[in-house]
């Protein structure tokens, strides 16, 4: 069995990593990252992502994961994006998150509320000396537009306010299977898929 790290705490992140993964590449289990928090003081996804993977790869010394995600509405420029965990200040909770999301664009019409989650996932491969030895980005969008109110008991974040590209429903009311085959992480893991498995069959576990 081959075990990489999430640098992650969230609980929900890691199955539905584990659930893509099993689809994808039988055989590797993600563990979740139990170590230091680091600071993620990028600028973007992208460098958000890195920052968790690198500290994750670090403390293991296994190949790590972290994914920085989050949802962009085109009307607010693109917020909350990276500030999309903590929207409504730090530990509010997805609650707050989402009620203070509506409520910025309670006044837009519904044909204005573009919005889209965006996924950037990055691997961190350690070398001997803890260093990362290789790195690699994947990047996955999920258009779509936010709700009137929230809807659908599944799913976490923003799921309830969030209708994807084509669909009627939220996201929190597509089924795990429905929401793990065309999700922003889906499509970023699907993008990642080449660089991580030749990183994995290039090392012994």
């Amino acid at each position: 069995m081959t075990e990489i790290v999430l640098a992650t705490h969230n609980a929900h992140k890691v199955a539905e990593f584990q659930r893509i993964i099993e689809a994808t590449l039988p055989g590797v289990t993600v563990i979740a990252y139990d170590g230091p928090e680091p600071v993620e003081d990028g600028l973007s996804f992208t460098e958000n992502a890195l920052i968790k993977a690198r500290t994750a790869a670090q403390v293991t010394g296994r190949v790590s994961l972290a994914d920085d995600s989050g949802i962009c509405v085109d009307v607010l420029g693109g917020a909350p994006g990276i500030f999309s965990a903590r929207w409504a200040g730090p530990g509010r909770g997805d609650v707050a998150n989402r009620d203070l999301l509506l409520a910025q664009v309670q006044d837009i019409a519904v044909s204005a509320r573009a919005a889209r989650f965006e996924c950037h996932i990055a691997i961190v491969v350690p070398g001997p000396d803890g260093a990362p030895e290789h790195e690699a980005v994947a990047v996955g969008v999920w258009p779509g537009a936010l709700a009137t109110e929230p809807g659908g008991e599944g799913g976490f974040g923003y799921d309830p306010v969030f209708l994807p590209e084509g669909e009627t429903r939220t996201a929190a009311e597509l089924s795990a299977d429905e929401k793990n085959a065309v999700s922003h992480r889906a499509r970023a893991f699907a993008d990642a898929i080449p660089a991580l498995s030749a990183i994995l069959d290039s090392r012994a576990y």
